[in-house]
């Protein structure tokens, strides 16, 4: 990727999925549809978006909800493909990973055409038991 289409904030969602929807994704998702357009503009077939998300968290869930519900809108009927992790009982972070996750895979059934779902749990199995990485971190789940 080109370092200029990296964006960022100061804030976080802070584990909450309506702050990452409402609140904090609200005042940052149109920059972000933006670029895409920008991108997208310089294609000439454009097919589809590959979205990446972890959706135990607030950014994660409710940004890429938010985002998912706009391309929907401002693209139509253009393949959405997720990749997108949920959170394993045995791994969590945070006590609010499960409501995040509810709340997410709603607009995933509704906006995408494909969504491949891994648990973290999985992840590390990958790692411990064909990759031999005996203690795996979040370096080696990537």
């Amino acid at each position: 990727y080109h370092p200029e289409q990296l964006i960022s904030g100061k804030e976080d969602a802070a584990n909450n999925y309506a702050r990452g929807h409402y609140t904090i994704g609200k005042e940052i998702v149109d920059l972000v549809l933006d670029r895409i357009r920008k991108l997208a503009d310089n294609c000439t077939g454009l097919q589809g978006f590959l979205a990446f998300n972890a959706v135990g968290g607030g950014t994660g869930s409710g940004l890429g909800a938010l985002l998912l519900e706009r391309l929907s809108v401002d693209y139509g009927r253009k393949s959405k493909l997720s990749f997108t992790i949920y959170p394993a009982p045995q791994v969590s972070t945070a006590v609010v990973e499960p409501y995040n996750c509810v709340l997410s895979t709603h607009s995933l059934l509704e906006h995408t055409d494909v969504c491949f779902m891994v648990d973290n749990e999985a992840l590390y199995d990958i790692c411990r038991r064909n990759l031999d990485i005996e203690g795996p971190t979040y370096t080696n789940l990537n």
